[in-house]
This record gives C-alpha cells, sequence and structure tokens, in this order.
C-alpha cells in the first residue's frame, strides 16, 4: 500500500516533470525524492514514470494510478483545509450559556480573548438560570454552563473556575457608603432587598445572614441581580450580591463595600459528562478562571 508520503512525492513529479522540481516543491533533498520513487516502482513491481532528458513523463501502464492518486490528494488537502478551518473556528458554532452574575463581567471579557485566538469562531451565548442549567445541558442545548452553584447530577461535570465573595450594595450617600468594610449585622439594620434564598442564587448571596444569625427579611424580593441594583440606586434599601456583578462596571449612584464576615463561594463550568468538550470549550474555561482571578475586588 502507498504511504501519503509516496503519494506526495509521485504528485510533486507529475505537476514539476523532474526529480529536482519536485524535491524544491516539497522542501527536500533531490537525492531524498529519487530514494523514494524508486523504492515506490520497486513496491509496485510498475514503472511509474519514463525518463528522457531529464523529464519525468508518465508512462501509458501508470495513467489510471496517477488520475486515483490526483483524487486522493485531493481528499487529503480537503481533510486539512477542513482541520485548519476547525482550529480557526469556521463552520462551527459554539453555544454554552451562564448565569446572570457571571455573564455581566467576566464572561464577556473571556469571549473577547476567546474571538482574538479564534476571530471565525461562530458563538451563540444564552444566559439561564441555575436550576435551568440541568435541561440545557442534557438536551445538549449547548456545551457548557458558567454557573455559582455546584450541581449534584449524575449526568453533569462541574470544573472549578474561581472563588468569589459576597459584598454589600448600599445606595451613594448613605451613611455606611463610607466605610471601607461593614458587618453584616450593621446592613442588615437597613431595609434590605434581595432575591428568594429558595433560588440558589439567592441562596448564595443570602448566606452570611443566615451565618450570622439573621433573619433573611426582604422588603423588596427580586428575581435578578440586575433588577437588585437598579433599586439599590435608586436608595429603596441595601443589598447584597456576588463581587462578579459588580465588576468593573458603571456603578453610578452605588457603593460596593466589603463585608467583615467571611462570605467566599465557589464558582463552576458544569458540562455534560457524556459529551467530549470542544477546544473552544476548554479554552472558554480556562479563559473564565482568568478572568475571575483577575476581577478587582473590593476591600
Amino acid at each position: 500500500m502507498l504511504t501519503l508520503r509516496q503519494i506526495e512525492v509521485i504528485r510533486a513529479i507529475l505537476i514539476t516533470g523532474t526529480v529536482k522540481g519536485a524535491a524544491d516543491l516539497l522542501g527536500v533533498s533531490a537525492p531524498g525524492i529519487s530514494r523514494v520513487m524508486k523504492h515506490t516502482e520497486s513496491q509496485l513491481g510498475l514503472r511509474l514514470f519514463s525518463r528522457a532528458h531529464g523529464r519525468f513523463a508518465p508512462t501509458e501502464e501508470a495513467r489510471g494510478i496517477f488520475s486515483q492518486i490526483n483524487e486522493v490528494f485531493a481528499k487529503v488537502e480537503n481533510l486539512q483545509s477542513s482541520i485548519d478551518m476547525l482550529k480557526r473556528g469556521e463552520s462551527r458554532v459554539f453555544a454554552f450559556a451562564s448565569v446572570p452574575s457571571i455573564a455581566q463581567r467576566v464572561l464577556p471579557y473571556a469571549v473577547r480573548r476567546l474571538r482574538e485566538r479564534y476571530p471565525d469562531l461562530r458563538m451563540t451565548i444564552d444566559q439561564t438560570k441555575i436550576e435551568e442549567s440541568i435541561d440545557y445541558l442534557l438536551l445538549r442545548k449547548g456545551e457548557l454552563v458558567a454557573n455559582s452553584f455546584k450541581i449534584d447530577h449524575p449526568g453533569l461535570t462541574c470544573l472549578p473556575l474561581g472563588t468569589g465573595r459576597v459584598v454589600a450594595l448600599v445606595p451613594e450617600g448613605h451613611e455606611l457608603a463610607e466605610e471601607p468594610r461593614v458587618s453584616i449585622h450593621d446592613l442588615a439594620k437597613n431595609p434590605m432587598i434581595g432575591i428568594s434564598p429558595s433560588d440558589p442564587y439567592g441562596a448564595i448571596v443570602a448566606r452570611p445572614l443566615k451565618d450570622a444569625g439573621l433573619p433573611v427579611d426582604f422588603i423588596i424580593e427580586a428575581r435578578f441581580g440586575q433588577t437588585v441594583q437598579a433599586l439599590v440606586r435608586q436608595a429603596v434599601g441595601v443589598a447584597l450580591i456576588d463581587e462578579f456583578s459588580v465588576a468593573d462596571q458603571n456603578l453610578e449612584g452605588l457603593k460596593v463595600i466589603a463585608l467583615k464576615e467571611p462570605t467566599t463561594f465557589r464558582t463552576y463550568a458544569v458540562v455534560n459528562s457524556e459529551t467530549p468538550r470542544s477546544i473552544f470549550a476548554e479554552e472558554l474555561i480556562e479563559l473564565l478562571r482568568a478572568e475571575m482571578r483577575a476581577v478587582t475586588t473590593v476591600g
């Protein structure tokens, strides 16, 4: 059976008509081309070329072989082209999702860097609540979900991304606004806005209250962190929020303050355990980890 290298050499001689021309085309030495040709003809028991005045022409017996060699080489070139396109991200849509808190700052920065590496990559980005991630992945709507909660499901795998903190959010001009750090006990003396603790994300940001033995008593419950921010900006109350949601944003009218109490939580890339991850998913996971490390934290 001919090897791809032998096919490459035969085709190069067909194109150039000389051993030297074939060597120049392939960027190798002429003696190397001659050795491959002698070995190939000996292996096949067939003369492929007739030689006259240093030129090589296909023999009548070998003309049928040459047409098939051209077809094989064309298919190899198409395969290589497809591989190169895949590496660049062409002809592929990379679908993934994120919970709102990560989608606000961390994800856009990571996506920008992914686009720099794969400028032709097309992407579809969804936003999901934590509890919606299971169906999203099991139904294979996308490859991964950037999540702020570890999901315990036999069909899913949670890969650690980073560690964040819960922080306090108060309106500008509030009596706590100039404090470098604030106790959860002092924050809870004010009317509080939040997300229901029955919501997985709400449970994360309400944890400092529970850990301090304080009631989770919100005057207003909202579904998303963006709504909480807007309400605090209107001085309706104060809130707890994760630091990724408020990193590097225009927070006019708001002040973010670190809590004195420990408030860390983990984030994860959740993937379908039975689906192989693409190179784009692997890259995005690493970029998300880097961006979470780079987030400018308060306090």
